[in-house]
């Protein structure tokens, strides 16, 4: 992949096309534009009485009529709750993008690729937001993780897809910008003087990184890109190590099942696929669902694998997934937080101490260090070299995650619009006269 060195940024006028950045998320996503006045406008979504800025990347599928059904966010979550026997709800399916081995799943009988489903994604959600940027403009600039989520990931596969599905709403104007990039170009708007500055950014499925030299002369201010790392993981593999550790345990992990006249360890990668929330739906099939009996009658725990079994038939993916984030959120307020989950029969109360669960993750934050440590290299820097170190994402409040910056030195490190900082920056980029300096040229 190439990207250009050096980048201006110069003030936004009437004359550029109108732009939409995106920021396609594994968890949220966000729309913005640039608003007459040069301010970021972005998309605002009520629902229940409450209006907010990010749109939960879920979607559901429902059939109440001849058409197929569609609805995104909080309304896809309702639509889930409401009837999940009659539903299919998919949440992360960012986590597929760049997975060749997903061709399409099934829905009402129809096969729906990725391209599909993120295309009635994207159209219900810019429809649902105030003001509807449906229509909001002939470019788009989407963000894009410097290393996707999964195993053996093709970005090249991903960009094709995002492509596909943008055409399929309309959108053929499409610029790629990695996220961390389009954060930095957003928190550049507030430096006064040179600075040379670190952005790391946490989404639900990658955690990337990006180091950009900025400096200010007569042309105003100017970036040149220095490195650009990621990992493939962030916020939701801090939920599968709650999962793993917490429910997995009494759903039968750790058990043992009768063959023949031996006794063997239960199937691991159940729990696996069951701790990864893009995978609950794909478990719900009839071979799945007929192993999992007959292992369940074999097994020295058969009423917690029932359990299991109920998990994924009654779809309790969400109500999971609702609970351990609201008990990773306590976590960063807290040195103690109750993991409550009640559903169609299954009781888990479980308390969860900081330092327990910041054991867990510490395998993915030396990742994480490791990933910043190849930046630095790659720029050829130090950390006193480094000026200002921005953080933003969802899993940047966790007092774990921002405590491997302390090394920086904690007066360099700032954050602020963690949720809105890549959608902000990608819509700015969008109105540069030369957007393709900063945009990403191949997959």
């Amino acid at each position: 992949m190439t990207f250009q060195n050096a980048v201006g940024l110069s003030a936004v006028t009437d004359t550029r096309p109108p732009c939409l950045g995106l920021d396609f998320g594994t968890t949220n996503s966000v729309a913005a534009i640039v608003a007459s006045n040069g301010g970021v406008e972005t998309a605002r979504f009520t629902h229940g009485g409450e209006t907010e800025a990010v749109c939960r990347s879920a979607i559901s599928f429902s059939k109440p009529a001849a058409e197929t059904l569609v609805e995104v966010g909080p309304w896809a979550v309702d639509r889930y709750l409401a009837d999940p026997m009659d539903c299919r709800f998919l949440q992360s399916f960012k986590t597929f993008a760049a997975s060749p081995s997903f061709h399409s799943t099934a829905i009402y009988g129809r096969p729906w690729r990725y391209e599909d489903v993120m295309a009635a994604f994207i159209e219900e959600m810019l429809a649902k937001g105030e003001p509807s940027l449906a229509r909001a403009g002939s470019r788009l600039v989407i963000g894009r993780p410097v290393a996707y989520a999964g195993h053996a990931p093709d970005a090249g596969l991903a960009q094709t897809r995002y492509l596909a599905a943008l055409a399929k709403c309309g959108i053929e104007d499409v610029h790629f910008v990695f996220e961390p990039v389009a954060a930095a170009f957003y928190f550049a708007q507030r430096l006064e003087q040179d600075a040379t500055v670190l952005v790391a950014d946490f989404g639900g499925g990658t955690s990337d990184f990006s180091i950009v030299r900025f400096t200010l002369g007569e042309d105003g201010l100017r970036g040149v890109p220095l490195a650009r790392t990621g990992v493939g993981l962030a916020g939701d593999r801090f939920d599968y190590r709650i999962i793993d550790h917490v429910i997995s345990p009494r759903l039968g992990k750790g058990s043992r099942y009768k063959s023949f006249d031996k006794m063997l360890d239960f199937p691991i990668h159940y729990f696996a696929n069951f701790a990864a929330w893009h995978q609950l739906a794909i478990m719900k099939s009839g071979a799945t669902l007929r192993e999992l009996r007959q292992l369940a009658k074999a097994s020295d725990a058969p009423e917690a694998i029932e359990q299991l079994i109920t998990m994924i038939e009654e779809d309790l993916g969400y109500p999971l997934y609702k609970a351990v984030s609201e008990a990773k959120l306590a976590l960063s307020h807290h040195d103690t937080a109750q993991l409550s989950f009640h559903s169609a029969g299954i009781a888990i109360e479980a308390t969860i101490k900081r330092e327990d669960f910041e054991r867990w993750i510490e395998p993915d934050l030396q990742r994480i260090d490791q990933a910043v440590d190849l930046a630095l290299e790659q720029a050829g820097l130090t950390l006193r070299d480094i000026d200002k170190v921005f953080l933003t994402g969802g899993s940047s409040f966790v007092p774990a995650v921002r405590a491997r910056f302390a090394r920086f030195g904690n007066d360099r490190l700032e954050t602020g619009d963690q949720l809105l900082s890549i959608a902000s920056g990608l819509a700015l980029i969008g109105q540069e006269a030369d957007i393709e300096r900063w945009t990403v040229r191949e997959a």
